[in-house]
């Protein structure tokens, strides 16, 4: 049999899909061979982002090592790498429990629920020059709908788990998503208004210069309200141990817990890579047609540096504190965000709509003060107003207690 894929297909311009589909199609009879190809790509992102999860977490253990001047993880392979899959091979062998009372459908679906989201993103993220999967020309909406997803698995979660603390973490989570989704998509209409375009693939291509510097603002506002909807430190209330257990994923053990966790840190991963295709000019560098995929990891292991520098840093902030943060400090950032950058955008672009390199050094010399002008002048408000909050005096909770003074 001999399938070629037409070239009128809306996949032909994918040559992945198109080289498994006319290999496919050798074999078994056409109307098999676009499942075989779409069950294979399905297969290449789901490992990919179980394998990517597995390197992210020997890194962050080893990382998080040094910062504490630990050694980490170097008893499996050399320097720990095989640690990841020491651990996966003990949870496998775990027994794999279901809490009494639990909603056992729901309670069993949710890894492939918080799972799914983020092979949906990994389809849509330009790694290099012309590789991707789906070129969508929605591509910044659709991750932004898509990535919000994975709140509905960790609420289902608490909700089926019967437990009142996995309870509290997901209605934690859900609290957080709801605050800092705004601030997060206001800062991205910026990136869309100066590239014209919401496709990810023409985001890179309209960074002559990274929007790093174009917008610090919005840069400003992503990584801390994506940050907040991954539970990183130190917005990571939704599993507090110390308060909560481990919050919505209390009652999980076994190989469900293994996928969860997996999830978690390759939703770390996934968001890097997205914030090195928004801000950091993705594949974008020297000899880009040839090393654009080294250019593009190179940018995102320092996204994850970054996030795993904060998380050996900075302590957890309390729930009041992460509500305020975003809707006293990070919502007005991003709304003066969005009127500088209307205004710029409006004053330099040419007649077709487009902004010249030199347009984009003018907005970066004015964006850059800006920033740093904003960011130091509301968190000294902020700040400030915390400070001047009343002292309130607790009641002891048992007799012959002192009382407790909480600022």
């Amino acid at each position: 049999m001999n399938c070629q894929l037409a070239s009128e297909s809306i996949f032909y311009q994918n040559a992945l899909y198109r080289f498994i589909h006319d290999a496919a199609g050798t074999f078994v009879p056409c109307s098999f061979s676009h499942v075989i190809a779409g069950l294979a790509i399905m297969l290449m992102l789901v490992n990919s982002v179980l394998l990517g999860a597995a390197l992210v977490t020997w890194l962050e253990r080893r990382l998080l090592g040094r910062l504490h001047n630990r050694i980490g993880p170097n008893r499996w392979g050399p320097f720990g790498l095989l640690q990841p899959i020491a651990d996966l091979g003990k949870l496998i062998t775990k027994e794999d429990l279901v809490p009494s009372g639990a909603d056992r459908i729901i309670f069993t679906a949710v890894p492939l629920v918080m799972m799914v989201p983020l092979v949906l993103m990994t389809a849509v993220i330009p790694f290099a020059q012309d590789t991707m999967l789906a070129d969508l020309n929605v591509g910044v909406l659709f991750i932004l709908a898509v990535s919000s997803a994975t709140t509905i698995g960790i609420f289902m979660a608490g909700w089926s788990s019967n437990n009142r603390y996995a309870l509290f973490g997901a209605a934690r989570s859900v609290a957080v998503l709801i605050s800092y989704e705004v601030p997060v998509v206001i800062s991205l209409l910026g990136v869309v208004m100066i590239s014209g375009s919401m496709s990810l693939n023409d985001i890179v291509h309209a960074q002559s210069i990274p929007f790093l510097l174009v917008q610090p603002i919005a840069l400003f506002v992503f990584v801390t309200g994506m940050s907040a909807e991954l539970n990183r430190t130190p917005f990571d209330i939704a599993e507090a141990e110390s308060e909560i257990i481990s919050g919505y994923h209390t009652e999980y053990s076994g190989i469900k817990f293994a996928l969860i966790f997996a999830t978690e840190t390759g939703a770390m991963l996934v968001v890097s890579a997205v914030i090195t295709t928004l801000f950091l000019g993705g594949w974008n560098g020297p000899l880009e047609n040839f090393l654009g995929w080294f250019w593009f990891l190179l940018k995102t292991l320092a996204i994850i540096f970054v996030f795993i520098w904060v998380r050996a840093t900075y302590p957890r902030l309390r729930l009041d504190q992460i509500m305020a943060l975003s809707w006293k400090f990070l919502l007005p950032l991003s709304l003066i965000n969005l009127a500088i950058t209307a205004v710029e955008v409006f004053l330099l672009r040419d007649s077709s709509g487009h902004l010249s390199l030199g347009d984009l050094w003018i907005m970066a010399a004015i964006n850059i003060p800006t920033a740093i002008l904003l960011i130091l002048l509301m968190g000294g408000l902020l700040q400030k107003r915390v400070n001047s909050l009343p002292v309130r005096t607790e009641t002891p909770m048992v007799p012959g207690v002192p009382t407790i003074e909480v600022k």
